[in-house]
Order: structure tokens, then C-alpha cells, then sequence
């Protein structure tokens, strides 16, 4: 198996530098790290001076713990030294904006809130409801949907120069991928609906001396549009997005990987770089930096520990063409959990 290039750093203790777009999304199977070389990115992005928001999407978060931080529901300041800001997004949290939640609220121009429509007594599902999906519990899709409305609304903040997007595991990433799609023809077709009502509704304002303006659901139909139209932009354009698959030198996480790959090209977004977490090597052949603290597999004596870097080439040779044109990363297995600033640093210098 040929070797992987990787580029050297010349001190873990100096301030590694991030080399990204203004968003960097990581994606990949449930498991894999996601969630370090995420929180590694951030604080790696914030401690070189750039105001930097991690966002974690997946519904189990593990931020929080990486980062050693509560990691509040709204983007918040997670350190005072660096500008480092996060946020997790609880997708049942939908109470402001064109798809607002919560009981009487209305969104879309007086229209309910997508949590409304899709809840258990709305009028497109709900256990035991009687609309269309009634019966069949949460409507497929409503947790992607909620994450969707607060991801647009993080990139568009002008509080923040990068963006760092911790995914949920694979199934739910692709899906919210999908929605952009979705959510354009559940627009288009809804806009044409506040249109031929307009008239009616003009006359019922009429009657009832009722103030509400019609114009006022389509302009937050018309700005939702827009603002999905620009994520779709920012994701197929490798100058703004860098979308980083993360797997394990196994062979189901190689297929995995591959089959994420081949997915996002259908939606047109690029992957230009690819990270391997938990390679059975030394540290010092990652980046190139000799430690005294870091517990390397003994690949000469332990039986246990060659039989699996065994099964961790045959998975990255397995993986040549997945590699192929692509920046490859290697993140070492460590003895420790990898928690807390000084590890992320770790991380954040073999990421370099």
C-alpha cells in the first residue's frame, strides 16, 4: 500500500493554522469522530483570531463534552480569550421565524408553524391524528427541516467569518442535503396557494376590519427561498464549503464513505478532503513531531495490535481510489479520551 502524504507541523505547541473556506461541514457514518475534528477545527479556526461557530446538528449531542463546555441552544461566546462561539440545535426548538413552533404561534404569514402542520395534532399527521399522516407519529423529515431553518439562518449571521458544522450520522445528513429540493417545491407550491387566496383574504380584511396583510406570508416565503437558494450556492461552491468525510481505517466505514461520497456528488457538493480517525500510528508519523506522552501501538510485539493495523491497511488500501485527488488527513488512535483543549490542539495540528 503506497503512503499517505501528510504534511508536518513543526511544534504541537504552536497555534496550527486552519486552511478553509468559510464553512466546513463534517459528515460521516455515527461513530467515526465527527464531533472531535469539529470542536478541533473551531478552536483551531478561533485561536488563530477568526470568529469561528461550531454548530452541532446531530440529535446526540457530544459537543459540549469534546469542548469541555456547556454548549447552549443559541449561539453563545464559549471563551473569553478566543472568539469561539457554539451551538447545539435541538430540532424540536422551532419558536421563531417562517416555520415558528409552539402552542397558538403561527408562522409563514399567518400561516402554522411547520411543527404545527407536521405535530401530533396537526393537520398533516400526529398519532392518531386525522390528517394524511395520521397515525404514522412525526413527520419524516421535521427534525432535518428545523435543523435546516437554524443552519440557514448561523451562515447568514454576519457575527461570524467560519462556520464549523458538526453533522449528524450519514442517513440524516443526506437527507437534510435533500431538503433544499423539498423545501423549494413545498414553497413554490405554497406560494401559488397565499396567492389565489389574496383576493379572499383582502376581502375578509375588509369585512372584519382585520389588519392582517396577505403580502406579509409571501415575503417570508420569498426570503426562506432565498436564503436556501444561497446555502445551495455556498454548499457546491469549493471556494466557500469544504464538506470533510470522516471515517475509520475499516472496511464498512470505507464503504460507507464511499457511498457518502457518491451521494453528495449527485447534489453537486465537492469533497475535498477525507479524515481518517483512529489509524494504529504513532503520532510522530502524523505530524511529523516526536512526543514523549503519546502511547503508540506496539506493533512489534502485540499480537493484538498487528493483527489489527492488519485489518487497518487492508481497509485503506481498500480505500486508494476513495483517495485519490482528495487532501487526506490521518488522526492517530490515542491511549486518552480525547477531551479538553490541549487534545483538541492534538487533533487540530495533525488536521493542519
Amino acid at each position: 500500500m503506497s503512503e499517505l502524504s501528510v504534511e508536518a507541523v513543526e511544534s504541537l505547541a504552536d497555534d496550527v493554522t486552519v486552511d478553509a473556506p468559510e464553512y466546513v461541514l463534517y459528515g460521516g457514518k455515527g461513530g467515526v469522530g465527527k464531533t472531535t475534528m469539529a470542536a478541533a477545527t473551531a478552536l483551531a479556526s478561533a485561536r488563530e483570531g477568526t470568529a469561528t461557530l461550531v454548530v452541532s446538528t446531530d440529535p446526540a449531542h457530544s459537543l459540549s463534552d469534546s469542548l469541555e463546555v456547556d454548549v447552549p441552544g443559541e449561539p453563545s461566546r464559549l471563551r473569553e480569550d478566543v472568539p469561539l462561539y457554539g451551538v447545539e440545535i435541538d430540532p424540536e426548538r422551532m419558536d421563531e421565524g417562517p416555520f415558528a413552533d409552539g402552542e397558538g404561534e403561527m408562522g409563514m404569514g399567518g400561516m402554522p408553524g411547520m411543527e404545527a402542520m407536521m405535530g401530533e395534532d396537526g393537520p398533516l399527521g400526529g398519532d392518531g391524528g386525522d390528517g394524511p399522516m395520521g397515525g404514522m407519529g412525526r413527520m419524516p423529515g421535521a427534525d432535518e427541516a428545523a435543523a435546516m431553518q437554524l443552519l440557514l439562518r448561523y451562515m447568514d449571521d454576519e457575527r461570524f467569518d467560519r462556520v464549523v458544522v458538526d453533522t449528524a450520522p450519514t442517513g440524516h445528513t443526506l437527507r437534510l442535503l435533500e431538503l433544499p429540493e423539498l423545501m423549494d417545491s413545498m414553497m413554490g407550491r405554497m406560494m401559488a396557494m397565499r396567492e389565489k387566496l389574496s383576493g379572499m383574504m383582502d376581502s375578509v380584511k375588509g369585512m372584519f376590519g382585520a389588519d392582517t396583510d396577505p403580502q406579509a406570508g409571501l415575503a417570508d416565503l420569498r426570503e426562506m427561498a432565498e436564503r436556501i437558494e444561497r446555502l445551495r450556492a455556498a454548499l457546491r461552491d469549493p471556494g466557500r464549503t469544504d464538506f470533510r468525510v470522516v471515517m475509520v481505517p475499516e472496511e464498512m466505514s470505507v464503504v460507507e464513505s464511499q457511498r457518502l461520497v457518491s451521494r453528495l456528488a449527485e447534489f453537486e457538493v465537492p469533497v475535498s478532503t477525507l479524515v481518517v480517525n483512529r489509524v494504529m500510528q504513532d503520532l510522530a508519523d502524523v505530524t511529523g513531531v516526536e512526543t514523549e506522552w503519546f502511547v503508540a501501538p506496539d506493533l512489534e510485539h502485540c499480537k493484538f495490535c498487528q493483527r489489527r493495523w492488519d485489518v487497518q491497511r487492508n481497509a485503506l488500501s481498500r480505500a486508494q481510489d476513495l483517495f485519490r485527488g482528495r487532501e487526506v488527513r490521518r488522526v492517530p488512535l490515542f491511549a486518552d479520551e480525547v477531551q479538553g483543549e490541549e487534545m483538541l490542539r492534538v487533533v487540530g495540528a495533525c488536521l493542519d
